[in-house]
């Protein structure tokens, strides 16, 4: 039940903040931390920072003739078909499969992840992906799946480079503490907040920016990292540098980042949560950087080695749906993969309930309440 609880002596309580208004924490439920369910990632096409992971919005589809040769453009408006599945996993070229914007097949996509267990998700789509708070408040209804909406920025719109910090960290508060726009749908974590490798100068004030929100308001911070070690690393300083409680911070696609157990160790000592977000994605698929990216059997060992390290209470799993190949419609493993498929082998790993329990609903739920 959506509520605005108050606390025994009076004052706010701890709540999670949805695309349907305040919750309960315990209420929460089993919660993927970070999906996307209405999105358009077709700015990537053409952008000068395309192998950098962070783009430059405005870009688009106008430049692919500048970038791409006759067999890519060709293809990269073809709709998916079980004929073209394959190429299209492994090419991020395909707009049909870059546009989330089919509020229809969301809550369909949905039901297949509440069936299997699903209650909430966060959805980590920020500015420059094509956030649509409305849109996600439609989702939510119809669906019945608790919604927990982003904010901030992942790309750099143009003219963001002229923008200043203050306006930033006070467009971030307000999408946190009023709604988006005139929406009345609130925010209820700040991110994806994206940097690249290196960070640019302006994804740098950004960051800042978000950082003093995260202070302001106390809402968790989620981190989209460079692609390196090192410029994880590099944004994790600057981040704790500001003065943002390390147990406010989320720091996203490990597994595409950090392939090391000492890397593992070292981040997981600075208190942040470890969010291994990319369950049901394979290395043969990636296109941006040389790593190989684990399976999931190897990403469940490395969380149950963090966990047998004590830092099992600073652990979060999803999996990054961003393209629509990944939907069940289309073939593709859905919202529902780790319930259906990595659950399973976690037991079978020797992951007891109360193990589980800890990285998909206790910790999901101390990330993601606060006083608003």
């Amino acid at each position: 039940m959506q509520s605005d609880p108050k606390s025994a002596a009076g004052g706010r309580a701890e709540t999670v903040m949805t695309v349907l208004g305040p919750l309960e924490p315990a209420a929460l439920g089993y919660t993927q931390t970070h999906e996307h369910l209405l999105a358009d990632l077709s700015g990537v096409l053409g952008s000068s920072q395309m192998t950098s992971g962070v783009y430059a919005a405005g870009s688009g589809p106008a430049a692919l003739d500048v970038e791409f040769p006759a067999t890519v453009r060709r293809r990269m408006h073809e709709p998916i078909r079980p004929d073209n599945y394959d190429w299209i996993r492994r090419h991020v070229t395909n707009v049909d499969n870059l546009r989330l914007w089919d509020e229809d097949e969301a809550i369909e996509e949905l039901g297949h992840y509440r069936l299997a267990g699903g209650v909430s998700l966060v959805e980590s789509t920020s500015i420059g992906l094509g956030r649509d708070a409305e849109g996600l408040r439609r989702v939510s209804r119809a669906s019945g799946i608790k919604v927990i909406m982003g904010c901030g920025f992942y790309c750099q719109p143009v003219g963001l480079d002229q923008v200043p910090r203050e306006a930033i960290r006070d467009l971030i508060l307000k999408d946190l503490r009023e709604g988006v726009r005139d929406t009345g749908v609130r925010a209820g974590i700040i991110g994806e907040i994206g940097l690249s490798d290196p960070i640019h100068p302006t994804e740098a004030k950004v960051l800042e920016a978000a950082c003093e929100a995260q202070m302001s308001s106390g809402a968790a911070l989620q981190v989209h990292p460079g692609r390196s070690p090192e410029s994880l690393f590099d944004g994790v300083d600057r981040i704790l540098a500001t003065g943002v409680d390390p147990a406010r911070l989320v720091m996203c696609h490990l597994d595409r980042t950090l392939t090391s157990p000492g890397e593992l160790e070292r981040l997981a000592r600075t208190g942040c949560y470890l969010e291994f977000d990319l369950f049901g994605q394979e290395s043969s698929y990636y296109p941006w950087s040389d790593i190989d990216r684990p399976n999931d059997g190897t990403r469940i060992d490395w969380l149950g080695e963090l966990g047998e390290k004590g830092f099992g209470d600073r652990l979060v799993i999803a999996q990054d749906i961003c393209m629509r190949a990944y939907f069940r419609k289309y073939g593709g493993p859905g919202y529902s993969h780790i319930l259906e498929n990595v659950l399973p082998l976690m037991r079978k790993k020797g992951w007891d309930a109360a193990d589980i329990r800890r990285v998909t609903v206790d910790n999901p739920a101390a990330l993601l309440k606060n006083t608003w």
